[in-house]
This record gives structure tokens, sequence and C-alpha cells, in this order.
């Protein structure tokens, strides 16, 4: 029901004879949405100049800060317009607290600034972001070093059943994903390999290839992977979210060595479930081209057995199950790297683990690069 004393709000505009504009200000500012604009005094300011801008306020009822925002951006189009904006014909209140609001002004580099860095500076900053990333590496694989020795004599600050809980985190429940994309390695190799060497009628060795390079390469490679974008993701999340919780300060705080309580099982865990994880992996990706040999290349399966026994080496087996060893000390270092790196608030967690795992696949993927050109300077 519509109150009778309430005056609905009105601003008009009209000029003077002297070629000032005159605003009336008329009503109670208090209902917001019935409030009205700018636009009669806009037109009038923009059409023909004025030569200032006053103001009657004899009509004006009761006002809150509605009416101070409307005055304000008037004050701004009277700027735009370099036209004199009188405040001192305002009521008493408004005056003051348009003076008020005005007393201090803006300050111009209290803003943020787009800046566009050269091309020199860019190359600089990158420069000094991977010397400052890299540092942080070797000082962390030092810290892991000398946790490992303090692990090896009994002194460190560790607990087996932790380690056991992410033994368990890291193996068992990883073989599902991990069976799952070697299987399908396997059935692609023996695809690829079936195509091409039938060219040469040689669809047997079929085995061959998907044996050695499944055992060799693959296997550990993808097995790395896996578990980069699964464990390496989930440490760094762990780890993160306690930094944000000041988790790991308090571990400080009583004297707990973050790393050798933390970091340390993370790692033992992985050094100890990635080779038999590859051992696993190479089974199941011989297992693939099996099945792709028996079922559509007209391969027996005795035959086909017996060239994977006699194509597979123990050093090249050995080799895989070595580099998928290193792939969990990088995924491990990679992981708690950037959890013990990450900020204070929920998108560095965010950061920290994309940080992880994309660091974490750079790492394995240059260092099997690494090992195939030992290999080959070796001869293995």
């Amino acid at each position: 029901m519509n109150n009778p004393d309430h005056i609905p709000a009105r601003l008009t505009a009209r000029r003077k004879e002297d070629g000032v504009l005159l605003v009336e200000i008329v009503g109670d500012w208090l209902d917001r949405s019935a409030l009205p604009d700018l636009a009669d005094v806009e037109q009038e300011l923009t059409h023909t100049p004025a030569k200032a801008v006053e103001f009657d306020a004899s009509a004006l009822g009761r006002w809150d800060s509605a009416l101070m925002v409307r005055i304000l951006a008037l004050n701004d189009l009277c700027t735009k317009a370099k036209v004199e904006f009188r405040a001192t014909t305002l009521p008493e209140g408004l005056a003051k607290l348009i003076a008020l609001s005005q007393a201090v002004p803006e300050k111009t580099d209290a803003a943020r600034k787009i800046t566009t860095l050269s091309f020199l500076q860019r190359v600089g900053e990158s420069g000094l972001a991977s010397w400052t990333g890299g540092a942080a590496m070797l000082s962390f694989l030092g810290e892991s070093v000398v946790a490992s020795l303090k692990l090896v004599r009994g002194h460190a600050q560790f607990r087996w059943s932790d380690t056991l809980m992410v033994i368990q985190q890291t193996g068992p429940e990883a073989l599902g994903i991990v069976a799952l994309i070697n299987f399908l390695i396997g059935m692609i190799l023996a695809f690829v390999g079936a195509t091409e060497l039938a060219q040469f009628g040689a669809s047997i060795y079929t085995a061959d290839l998907v044996a050695v390079a499944s055992v060799r390469e693959m296997a550990c490679i993808m097995t790395g992977i896996i578990i980069c974008g699964r464990t390496g993701a989930a440490f760094a999340a762990q780890l993160g979210t306690m930094k944000v919780n000041q988790e790991i300060e308090a571990f400080q705080t009583f004297g707990i060595s973050p790393f050798e309580f933390l970091v340390l099982p993370r790692m033992v865990a992985l050094i100890l479930m990635m080779p038999l994880l590859c051992v696993f992996a190479d089974l199941i990706a011989i297992g693939g081209g099996f099945l792709v040999s028996t079922l559509m290349l007209d391969v027996s399966p005795m035959l086909y057995l017996d060239r994977t026994i006699e194509s597979i080496h123990l050093s090249t087996f050995l080799l895989g199950v070595v580099k998928g060893g290193f792939f969990g000390v990088i995924v491990a270092l990679t992981g708690c790297l950037r959890g013990m790196q990450c900020g204070t608030n929920a998108a560095a967690v965010g950061q920290a683990t994309t940080s992880a795992v994309v660091t974490g696949i750079t790492w394995i993927i240059a260092s099997d690069g690494i090992f195939a050109v030992i290999c080959n300077a070796l001869h293995i």
C-alpha cells in the first residue's frame, strides 16, 4: 500500500537567464528502484554549454546515499564538460559529504597499470625464473639425499606405517589404470608392427617388436606418466593443502622435519613400487600383443611365447626396471617439491598440482632420452 506522505523523487533541469543550469531536486530519495536518472541533465550539458550548475533543493524530502551517488555522477559530468559545479547550493549536510569525498584526491599511482615488457626483459625474466627453479630443484634433491642417508643410518624422523599407506595408494590401487593403458599400448604396437612386417612376410616378428618395445621403453614410460598424473598430482595436492592449513609450520614448531616426515615416505614408496609396476606393465603389454597376434594374425600361442622369451634379454629387462625406479624418484621429487612450494590459498594448490604433473612428465621424457643416448654409447 502506497504511503500518502511519500513524494516521488524527481530531477529536472532548466536554464536561468545568466546561462546557469539550475537542477531542481524534488521528493524523497529513498526508494532505490524508482530513482530518476541524469539523462535530462546530461542532455542539457551536452547540447548547449552552460556557465555553471547550481541546485534548488527547496522541495527535497528525505534522502540517503543514493542521492549522493547521483550528485557525484553529476559532478563527473560537469568535469568532463568543463562546467563549474557549485556544490554550495546543495543542502548543508549533502554539501559537506560532497566536499569530504573530494578532500583527498585519488592517487594516480595506486591503480594497477598494464605494462608491456620488451623482448629482452621477457627473456631475462624467463632466464631468472629457470635459474631459480633449477636451484630449488637441486636444493630439494640434496635434501632428499641427506634424508635418505639418515634413513639408512636409522636417524630419520620416519614412520614405516606412513610408508605402507603410501605404498598401498601408489601400488595396488594403481594396478587397474596401469593394466588398462599398457594393455592398449601392447595391442597398438602389435597392430602397427604387423601392418609393416606383413609387407616382408615377417608377421611372426611382431612378438619380438612388442616384447622389446614394451620391456625396454613403452611400459616404463607409460607407467611413469600414469603415476605422475595420478600419484605425483596427489602428492602435490596433499602437501599443498597442508601448507595452506599451516600444518607444515606446525611440524617445524614441534621440531619435526617436514622433509623426513612427509617427503621421505612418499619417495621410498615410489622407489619400491615403480619397478614392480613396470614388471606388471611388461606382462600386460605383452598380453595385449599376444591377444592381437593369436586372434587376428594367425600366430600360434606357443610360437608367440617362444619368440617373446627369445627376444627379451636380461639387460633389456633390467634396463626397463631401473628406468622405472628412476622415474619413480622423479615423480616423488617433483610432486613433493611443488607441494612444498605451494602458496597459501586454494588457487595455489591447483597451480602446484598442475605444475607437478607438467614438470614430472617433462623430466620423465627428457631423462628417457638421456638413457637412450647412454645405452647407445654403451651398446646396451
